[in-house]
């Protein structure tokens, strides 16, 4: 049992490896989104958004059964915890020697239901903050960016590695809301760790190796509801007290009352995170800010720009997590993380870099939660996510001056230029049961330092 370990550890960093390549792939990787794609749909937090009952019951019954094997292998923000508990070794030329601690349930708990109060209310972007698949994508694709995605990163990553270095996987056991929701699993797991006293010599090498901290050895119990499933305590045993089988010690089987109460908790949790996501149908008020274009200046949208395949706004930020797996996608740069507070870090579009190209779909094919449903790039040009609108007292062709770059690059043919009965000068006019939204003309407008045309969003997208 003791090479259980080693045979997790290779599965984990497979799974590292997998998510990182495709958060910081910016090519088209058609290849590897075809290998790894499954691996963000994996991830609880997004099945639960994406409402795939599959992968969410797949979770809670693997969790059941064998503990939180999710944390330990699934889990990219658990996965690279390890990596700093591992760095003491690098630095001090030996392992972080860990000791039991009594579990803050208090705290956890508080944290869960905090988390489910806040997408109950609409504010899932800022509860998406901790999630941990979530807050792995934001640090590994922004810490390239600037301003507000670039703190968020930092912040992240600091938090979270100092905490790691220090004390384990403390993180998954007091702040993570997905780890609390498994530990009420987890904590009534059929099979786990058991500490043999009758072979136990005292020598206390399991409860130092244990970076979740719920080795007692004194009474020889494990507490399951934190253990992550790193197996080390197996490896690091040389007198087989440890073992991995059924669970059979009664040190660690709670009392019947406290059984049934745990697992009301549990159901009850399980009830509000599922409500969270159906009740969370309000309208919002958006702040889709300035849409800055090196040397001019775009007026405040008053609807937010998402992209094909969003459905709507409510679609989209119901379930999107600002994991920035569509922000690194985006070969024209046109998604970026929002700095609104009710939107934090979930992507809008803007067109200072590009605009969204009709042949693109690569953000509706990355996208683990269903907040941007998959289209073909035969759809894409028949939905329209926003609509046109000129400003003719910037337009360089009302003042005499020849351009008609929108209508030429338009790809959708909805912009014609036509003469202006009062000047007698060409202006742009939009058709918008053509127009898609897709913001070439926004991009190519050389009007400054106003351009003299851009793309107001839809609540809801239509099809053209």
């Amino acid at each position: 049992m003791r090479y259980f370990k080693y045979f997790r550890i290779v599965l984990a960093a497979l799974m590292l490896f997998g998510i990182t390549a495709l958060l910081l792939d910016t090519t088209d990787g058609a290849l590897l989104r075809h290998w790894l794609g499954w691996m963000p749909k994996v991830q609880l937090l997004p099945a639960i958004l994406a409402f795939n009952v599959v992968v969410v019951v797949a979770i809670l019954l693997v969790t059941f059964l064998v503990g939180r094997l999710y944390c330990s292998i699934v889990c990219p923000m658990g996965i690279f915890q390890d990596l700093f508990t591992w760095c003491h070794k690098l630095i001090f030329g030996k392992k972080r020697p860990f000791r039991y601690r009594k579990p803050a349930n208090w705290l956890r708990y508080t944290v869960l239901a905090l988390f489910v109060v806040l997408m109950v209310l609409g504010f899932n972007a800022v509860a998406a903050l901790i999630a941990p698949y979530s807050a792995y994508g934001r640090m590994v694709t922004n810490l390239h960016a600037t301003g507000l995605p670039l703190a968020i990163a930092i912040i992240t990553l600091a938090v979270i590695g100092l905490c790691s270095f220090l004390y384990g996987r403390l993180w998954c056991n007091t702040i993570c809301p997905v780890g609390s929701l498994l530990s009420l699993v987890g904590k009534y797991r059929l099979f786990g760790i058991n500490i043999d006293a009758d072979k136990c010599v005292g020598c206390r090498k399991c409860e130092r190796g244990c970076k979740a901290m719920c080795i007692n050895i004194d009474n020889h119990s494990v507490d399951h509801s934190r253990c992550v499933d790193c197996w080390a305590c197996l490896a690091n045993c040389k007198f087989g007290a440890a073992t991995l089988g059924r669970r059979t010690s009664p040190a660690s089987r709670p009392a019947q009352d406290s059984v049934d109460s745990s697992r009301r908790k549990f159901l009850a949790a399980t009830a509000a995170v599922g409500a969270a996501t159906a009740l969370h149908a309000q309208e919002q008020k958006l702040d889709g800010g300035l849409a800055a274009v090196e040397g001019k200046q775009v007026p405040k949208r008053n609807v937010p720009l998402k992209p094909a395949g969003a459905v709507s706004l409510k679609n989209f930020e119901s379930r999107c997590t600002a994991c920035q797996l569509c922000v690194s996608k985006c070969p024209e740069h046109v998604l970026r993380p929002s700095t609104g507070l009710s939107t934090l870090m979930q992507p809008y579009m803007a067109f200072d870099r590009g605009y969204c190209r009709t042949a693109c779909t690569r953000c509706s094919e990355v996208c683990p939660t269903g907040a941007i449903q998959p289209i073909a790039h035969e759809q894409k040009t028949a939905i329209s996510v926003g609509h046109a609108v000129t400003l003719h007292e910037n337009c360089l062709s009302a003042q005499g001056v020849g351009c008609g770059a929108c209508a030429r690059h338009c790809p959708a043919a909805a912009i014609s230029m036509v003469t202006d009965p009062a000047t007698g000068h060409i202006v742009p006019t939009v058709n918008e049961a053509r127009c898609i939204g897709c913001g070439a003309c926004e991009y190519y407008c050389p009007a400054r330092p106003m351009t003299a045309i851009y793309v107001e969003g839809r609540e809801r997208h239509i099809e053209i």
